[in-house]
């Protein structure tokens, strides 16, 4: 039996961490249905926008791609909705799976105004 040193398993748990932690909006934490503050507009990347929703079978395909999320990432945690954003053209796209929340839904307008938050 091999036995595997401790800050090897760190290391290793720590990569699990940071992929699960970058893949974003996969899952709805507890704190996404508390208040929160809005950025103020001269922090957020727009605050006039297009907003356009997709609702899409292969929301964590597409999703993972448009993020370039590697499929290691994208099989641990599976994007539930994504927001991509043109900020020159002050365009939106919210994409969501056929069942979704208004919270995942807020939570993907809020990208279209703040861009990455989280």
């Amino acid at each position: 039996m091999k036995i595997v040193k401790k800050d090897a398993m760190v290391r290793w748990m720590a990569a699990v961490c940071t992929a699960v932690s970058l893949a974003g909006c996969n899952t709805l934490p507890p704190e996404e249905y508390l208040d929160f503050t809005p950025a103020p507009a001269s922090k957020r990347i727009m605050n006039q926008v297009k907003i356009t929703w997709q609702v899409r079978d292969d929301v964590a395909a597409f999703c993972a791609k448009s993020k370039g999320m590697s499929k290691d990432a994208a099989f641990l945690t599976p994007p539930i909705a994504c927001a991509v954003w043109n900020t020159p053209r002050k365009e939106c796209t919210v994409v969501t799976g056929t069942q979704t929340t208004h919270t995942a839904l807020g939570h993907e307008i809020r990208h279209c105004f703040e861009g990455h938050f989280h």
